[in-house]
């Protein structure tokens, strides 16, 4: 299963309703996939499935770092 190796965020199932001469007809249920990026991690060696917002995290942690650094 496709799942991000750092907060487990995974699919969530999801359908469509159509509306049909007033009433809402159920339809077929679809998995929505997470959006799962490869990713490296710092301090670790090897890359990870990691979906975008904890990328996007990991991303903005090694640049205050860096920054702090700096100082």
């Amino acid at each position: 299963m496709r799942k991000c190796a750092i907060c487990k965020k995974s699919y969530i199932m999801g359908g469509t309703r159509k509306l049909l001469r007033g009433n809402y007809n159920p339809t077929n249920w679809s998995r929505k996939q997470a959006n799962l990026q490869w990713a490296t991690i710092p301090g670790k060696s090897g890359r990870v499935k990691a979906c975008v917002k904890c990328k996007r995290r990991l991303k903005e942690s090694a640049a205050s770092k860096t920054k702090k650094s700096a100082k």
